[in-house]
């Protein structure tokens, strides 16, 4: 089985927090009522001199231009989507913003990055970000009512004109899972209905002004809206990962060997393969400790891509070192590519990916698989490339 590189586009939600779409065939425009105009050239100077800024900057050089571009226009990985679109900037709240650094975006590569989730970064680092990010565009406005519809009407329209690119809750498309529980808990319906109405230019999103009659977009916000969660998400137990698990798995085991494609990526099979045979091996999480916390391959230890001073405790015996990420190649690469630079002899990315491996039913421990109802804790997206399933049967609507 051939995955994409990581340059390349690849399936999942990991979005952070707009919504982004495909365009089959539809220019993205700019909102046509009343659309906010550019922020003075003062605002933007005294910005750039905030020193809560100056930290966002930083913070998202380290934790999140990997995914979402050096610029936060987006799509450097895993189509993490632009979070700089002036249509999304002008209709998230600071607090839907934050709520999705700090959360995260569940079953998606989108890590929480939130202390209280496990996460490296503290409230005053997440409004430091929300402040950076807030300086690449206009200020929020007060938004037209999300408006009432039928869920069940919604659900047509949605299967038409929207799930090939966003997928459903069963599986994950090319862009932002709009039924995922952290996205929903956050946003609001005006919020909704105005990335439907806008699309979030430049990206390839469109407005559905014009293809969609009012009555639609209220249909399609109520349907999205029908899958808000009932109940707040469950604290985590421990949000710190222990610094004395061993490194090595097996360490009396025999040497693994594996078949790298591209000199690189070992397939999810023979790693699986390697644990059943009880083979040695060292396995890295390499996504943020707060996956890790949540679930993660039984042995694996957390070295975040963005910590890799942690590398140090893996022995340099040539013992193999298998990193993997939910991108499933970016994070992961970076892991690697550090293990090679100070010459590691055999190491490799899990070529799929964990989202892949949990897909399939492969082993997994943490938080959310042992928790009541574990296999919704974590939610995936569904499987790269499968076809979106029916959608669950909606609830009430708004």
């Amino acid at each position: 089985m051939r995955f994409r590189s990581i340059s390349s586009l690849l399936l999942a939600l990991a979005g952070l927090l707009s919504l982004a779409g495909c365009d089959r065939g539809v220019t993205s425009t700019a909102p046509s009522a009343e659309p906010s105009a550019s922020r003075p050239q003062a605002e933007l100077l005294a910005a750039a001199a905030d020193p809560a800024v100056t930290e966002g900057a930083k913070a998202f050089a380290k934790y999140c231009a990997l995914c979402h571009a050096k610029d936060a226009t987006g799509y450097a990985a895993d189509n993490a989507p632009s979070l700089v679109s002036p249509t999304f900037l002008e209709s998230a709240t600071d607090e839907l913003i934050a709520a999705g650094i700090r959360m995260g975006r569940p079953g998606t590569a989108m890590a929480a990055y939130g202390q209280v989730r496990g996460g490296p970064l503290s409230e005053s680092e997440i409004q430091n970000l929300v402040r950076f990010l807030r300086s690449k565009g206009p200020a929020p406005k007060a938004l037209p009512p999300g408006g009432e519809g039928d869920a069940a009407r919604g659900k047509e329209v949605f299967e038409k004109n929207c799930q090939t690119c966003h997928g459903n809750a069963a599986a994950r498309g090319n862009a932002v899972n709009l039924q995922n529980p952290e996205l929903l808990a956050a946003a609001s319906p005006a919020f909704l209905r105005y990335a439907v109405v806008h699309g979030r230019p430049p990206t390839p999103m469109p407005s559905f002004q014009g293809r969609l009659s009012e009555g639609e977009i209220g249909d399609v916000v109520s349907f999205l809206w029908s899958f808000k969660p009932s109940l707040p998400t469950p604290e985590v137990k421990k949000t710190e990962v222990p610094s004395d698990l061993p490194v090595v798995i097996n360490p009396k085991g025999k040497q693994a060997k594996f078949t790298l494609r591209e000199g690189r990526y070992v397939s999810v099979e023979q790693v699986k393969d390697a644990l059943a045979a009880k083979q040695r091996i060292v396995i890295i999480d390499a996504r943020a400790a707060s996956d890790w916390i949540q679930y993660h391959i039984p042995g694996a230890i957390s070295v975040p891509y963005h910590d890799r001073d942690k590398l140090e405790r893996v022995p340099n015996d040539g013992t193999w070192v298998v990193a993997y990420c939910a991108c499933p190649h970016h994070a992961s690469g970076e892991v690697v590519d550090a293990l090679r630079a100070k010459n590691y002899a055999n190491t490799a990315v899990m070529d799929e990916g964990i989202l892949f491996w949990k897909d399939h039913g492969y082993p997994l421990t943490g938080e959310a698989m042992k928790a009541p109802g574990a296999p919704s804790a974590a939610p995936s997206a569904g499987k790269p490339g499968k076809p979106a399933a029916p959608a669950p049967k909606p609830k009430t609507a708004p």
